[in-house]
């Protein structure tokens, strides 16, 4: 890891330090020794980032991948919005990701895995693979029934559990390198605004061991992923419009003929 410290480390002297423009490196808060890795334009997003050529965006990935296996909590950007994730596996990093954004405890964390068939091992699918590779990677958050391979502390007041496949190749990689799903939630504290950049989370940098600054987010709607419950057979229910809500429903009504379920027998 050594190469990773060795990229471009600074220490943040004020909140007004993180908003200068700076080339692709690592920085240190100080006080809080959270570590602030910034990815280039062409690692953000795109293709592979080992693919890219860009050395320091693989041992940006390797630097997050060891703090999640390391129990901790880390800020990342996604393809909607920033957020907060951890091991989805680890009670405590779950615990303790409540704990950040002090979130009500009957709020339910996503997951977000890093390939489709990835779905299938902590979820009991009821709709077409096909369905599921028109839907991922992208805005949208699928529910299914969870399966017996997901820990039973995220998440033990529902059968249910939402799993997303970000659009955003570091997210992607990021799942794949540590094996596991991850934890993901917004990057803000509980009730306030969804952030689009890595500094407007900054009240939280402290309680991360490591936060991605993969720039602005594209869209910047803060409407997150679109919502979508998907566990009875044939139906679907909308959970939160998000921003992908007609693209969505559009999907599951003309092309694979499911009907709104509206709760009612």
């Amino acid at each position: 890891m050594k190469a990773v410290c060795s990229i471009a480390a600074e220490f943040i002297k004020s909140r007004g330090a993180h908003a200068s423009a700076r080339p692709l490196g690592a920085e240190m808060c100080k006080e809080l020794k959270t570590k602030v890795l910034r990815l280039s334009p062409s690692t953000s997003n795109g293709p592979a980032v080992q693919q890219q050529g860009h050395t320091a965006g693989a041992e940006i990935l390797t630097c997050t991948a060891k703090a999640l296996k390391e129990g901790h909590v880390v800020g990342v950007p996604t393809d909607t919005i920033y957020g907060l994730a951890c091991l989805a596996q680890n009670s405590e990093a779950v615990r303790r990701i409540y704990d950040i954004k002090g979130r009500n405890g009957q709020k339910p964390l996503a997951i977000c895995v890093g390939e489709i068939q990835d779905i299938y091992k902590y979820c009991k699918v009821k709709v077409k693979e096909e369905l599921l590779g028109d839907l991922l990677p992208g805005p949208v958050t699928l529910v299914f029934e969870r399966s017996e391979a997901l820990n039973t502390d995220l998440n033990p007041f529902t059968s249910l559990v939402g799993v997303r496949i970000p659009d955003h190749a570091f997210m992607r990689q990021l799942c794949q390198t540590c094996g596991e799903p991850l934890a993901l939630t917004s990057a803000n504290i509980s009730s306030h605004t969804s952030t689009v950049e890595a500094h407007e989370f900054q009240e939280l940098w402290p309680s991360l061991a490591v936060v991605v600054d993969g720039g602005p987010i594209g869209q910047q709607s803060r409407l997150g992923s679109t919502v979508v419950d998907l566990s009875v057979l044939d139906k679907y229910r909308i959970i939160r419009p998000g921003c992908a809500f007609s693209a969505t429903v559009d999907v599951l009504e003309r092309k694979y003929g499911l009907s709104e379920d509206s709760g009612q027998e």
